[in-house]
């Protein structure tokens, strides 16, 4: 394990192009049209509502830690929230975040919202993710285009720190969403294990500062 800060993608940045295979879990609000149960999501596929993208994974402890929180964030925003898991790391060198692994962890966990594979590790590269947890809040904007309005950490707690897991950032930011207001631009990175890039496939941000 590399201890890793997000590379904090910058803000306005559009909701990358992506369709990935669904391991676990639906949307909440599908769109009118699309099928019943879907077996994977493209961006089309979203809803005109905000959008959380989650890069998690199975086995990360600094997932673990935040896993009660995103179970609280799906019961108070999931209805106006698409949530969006999506695991990135190699499943050359840690199996357990395969589908199955992802699935138990989502049925374990009660979690409903659509959990995606990305074995190609596309959809983690175009955001220039670094590290699991890490967080992506895009809205709307006028033309209805996805952009970012928040990236980075759930709340100032840690594994073992004595800081509440309360998800206080990410909630700050998707209430202002929800109002139609302003996203504070100062933000913090979140840290957690660096995402497991594909042997010989790192990108170039790997191992660099945020």
């Amino acid at each position: 394990m590399v201890l890793t800060p997000s590379t904090m993608l910058p803000l306005g940045h559009p909701l990358p192009a992506f369709r990935l295979p669904i391991v676990s879990g639906q949307l909440a609000q599908p769109v009118p049209g699309t099928p019943t149960p879907m077996s994977d999501l493209g961006h089309d596929d979203l809803p005109n509502q905000p959008v959380l993208v989650m890069l998690i994974c199975a086995h990360c402890p600094f997932v673990k830690h935040v896993e009660p929180e995103l179970s609280r964030l799906e019961s108070d925003y999931g209805q106006r929230v698409s949530l969006l898991a999506v695991s990135s790391n190699s499943v050359i060198s840690h199996p357990q975040d395969g589908p199955q692994g992802l699935r138990q962890q989502a049925e374990h966990l009660g979690w409903t919202f659509p959990y995606l594979f990305d074995e190609q590790q596309s959809l983690a590269k175009d955001l220039r993710g670094a590290c699991t947890p890490e967080f992506y809040l895009f809205a709307p904007d006028s033309s209805a285009q996805q952009t970012l309005r928040y990236r980075g950490q759930l709340d100032g707690s840690r594994p073992g720190s004595a800081a509440a897991l309360d998800g206080h950032d990410l909630r700050q930011a998707m209430d202002a969403v929800l109002a139609g207001q302003p996203v504070r631009d100062q933000q913090t990175p979140s840290i957690g294990c660096n995402i497991k890039w594909h042997p010989g496939q790192e990108p170039p941000w790997f191992g660099s500062p945020a």
